[in-house]
């Protein structure tokens, strides 16, 4: 049986200037306790979008864990891969749980696995974690620790069955920089929850690739904030929902320190009956803070008619000395001038399409560095694309 752990530090409040009186709408309270979090009825607002039944009762846990996994990890020389108990002092520091689940999912973990890389230390050639679920429900805390100076790239790919929930904390130290890319390839029966931590340092760089594919069911929650001027968050996501499956991605970038940017970009499509995509896009700009420089975006393509897309960008300024901040978003199906023009050209229309849906996913996909993994990503959209013909 394989678990993973993760913990952080409280959330900074941003005042009003009234004292220290909460006034973001968007930076939700975090707790490790289970009891701090009522029992979602499906219409407070982190889930009025989430089918709760097809949760398998993740979001009122009362059972015991039997999930087992079979989990890979290759890292190169000099970085670290660690199995820890719960009382490690290195865990608890990126990120609070903001919602039920990802409490239960603390306050069940049995071990964590810690990956560090070491100070200065440039890594020749991707960490991977290939995890196959086995079945069971599961309860997961992974940590990633790039120290100062250090550079590496980490692709963690999910696929099997089960049940699985649990915290992903990514600390990325001074001057470092880190690619993390991570697939969702489960089975179609398969539920994930999951929250991504990221806590980003002076003159550091964090780049995220979300690829949703698989699943019954898959909600995840990447956070981003900084503990240092000159941190800068890139968040890209793909995600492509067929028949019924539900695909939710609720990202959070708070603009905690002065002189931070960040990005976010995530793509969808939708094709199939049932089919249904979340996007909740949160942006923070603190109280006292200049010289922030964000900008977030998401895109959908709705494939067939029934089909449903939810995106949600919000945008809370508190302080009028800003670099650049805006959002966007838009949903629709494919342009039919596009298709015309192709068609003209004398290529059939089912190929035609296929090179619009291509060329829609390919300036995600081309944010992975690896070649390898990029073939990998159009191989399984492609065959997302022939279920959908």
């Amino acid at each position: 049986m394989v678990k993973l752990t993760t913990t952080n530090t409280e959330p900074k409040a941003h005042s009003h200037g009234l004292g220290q009186i909460p006034v973001s709408k968007l930076d939700t309270h975090g707790s490790h306790d289970v009891s701090d979090f009522p029992v979602p009825g499906g219409r407070e607002e982190e889930w009025r979008f989430t089918p709760l039944r097809r949760l398998k009762g993740l979001h009122d846990w009362k059972g015991e864990a039997d999930g087992t996994d079979e989990v890979t990890i290759d890292a190169p020389e000099g970085v670290t891969v660690e199995q820890v108990g719960r009382d490690d002092e290195r865990l608890g520091t990126a990120g609070l749980p903001v919602d039920r689940v990802i409490a239960q999912a603390y306050s069940s973990f049995e071990q964590a696995t810690v990956v560090t890389v070491p100070r200065a230390l440039v890594a020749d050639k991707a960490i991977t974690i290939d995890r196959k679920g086995l079945g069971g429900t599961a309860f997961e805390q992974l940590v990633i620790d790039v120290q100062p100076l250090a550079e590496a790239t980490v692709i963690i790919t999910n696929t099997g069955t089960g049940v699985r929930a649990g915290s992903l904390d990514v600390h990325v130290g001074e001057g470092a920089k880190l690619t993390l890319v991570s697939l969702q390839e489960w089975d179609t029966d398969a539920v994930e929850v999951s929250q991504h931590n990221a806590r980003v340092a002076k003159d550091a760089s964090f780049k995220s690739v979300v690829i949703t594919l698989g699943g019954d069911l898959v909600r995840l929650s990447p956070r981003v904030s900084y503990t240092g001027r000159g941190g800068n968050a890139e968040l890209y996501g793909l995600y492509f929902a067929g028949d019924g499956q539900h695909h939710e991605h609720r990202s959070l970038i708070d603009h905690n320190l002065s002189n931070t940017r960040s990005r976010v970009d995530y793509k969808g499509a939708l094709s199939g009956a049932g089919a249904h995509t979340v996007w909740i896009g949160d942006v923070i700009i603190g109280e006292g803070t200049e010289g922030t420089d964000s900008y977030e975006n998401n895109r959908n393509l709705q494939l067939t008619d029934d089909t449903r897309v939810d995106s949600v960008p919000n945008l809370e300024i508190f302080t009028g000395e800003v670099q650049g901040a805006g959002h966007a978003s838009a949903s629709g199906r494919l342009d039919d001038i596009h298709l015309f023009y192709l068609c003209s050209r004398g290529i059939p229309e089912e190929e035609a399409r296929r090179l619009i849906i291509r060329g829609y996913f390919l300036d995600i996909v081309n944010r992975i560095d690896d070649q390898d993994l990029r073939d990998h990503v159009m191989e399984k959209v492609e065959r997302k694309l022939a279920a959908h013909e």
